[in-house]
């Protein structure tokens, strides 16, 4: 059963790596539907979060795969243990200055900020996980969402 899948990939932090590793799963067919890559918490390593949809067998062979690049130190399959993931979302929205009140009650239940407001948009900046993101942008479509950047999961197992 096809599902979605979060891998944690400790690399090297070499120029090159992140066009390695992404390049390792075009060709094996499997698609990316989100990644992350930034420093981890020692110097030199670089945390890559990548979220991939397949089955158990596909994720293995994914693992596998990885462990054949040099750079890459370690793998874990985060979405295997219970875990915390996050995403940021900002969503520019067409604003007629009737409909402000209305959309700044929807951002404030989502406990995401307007952080711009011109004179004909604002800009709301929305953290939460895959979920939560997806509800407010469902939630804001009918105001006129005119750009939308949302910079992919984050993870990391709990405790």
């Amino acid at each position: 059963m096809m599902s979605k899948h979060t891998v944690s990939v400790l690399v090297n932090d070499q120029p090159g790596v992140l066009q390695r590793v992404s390049g390792l799963f075009g060709r094996r067919g499997f698609n990316i539907d989100s990644i992350t890559v930034g420093n981890s918490e020692k110097a030199g390593i670089s945390r890559m979060i990548i979220v991939t949809s397949g089955d158990e067998r596909t994720i293995e062979q994914v693992e596998k795969q990885l462990y054949k690049l040099i750079d890459v130190i370690k793998v874990s399959h985060l979405s295997s243990e219970p875990m915390v993931t996050r995403e940021l979302a900002l969503i520019k929205i067409k604003l007629e200055p009737d409909k402000r009140p209305e959309i700044v009650s929807i951002v404030s239940t989502f406990r995401a900020a307007v952080i711009d407001i011109g004179s004909n948009n604002l800009i709301v900046q929305a953290v939460g996980d895959f979920e939560k993101i997806e509800a407010l942008i469902h939630l804001l479509e009918p105001y006129g969402i005119l750009e939308l950047s949302r910079t992919g999961a984050t993870a990391m197992i709990r405790g």
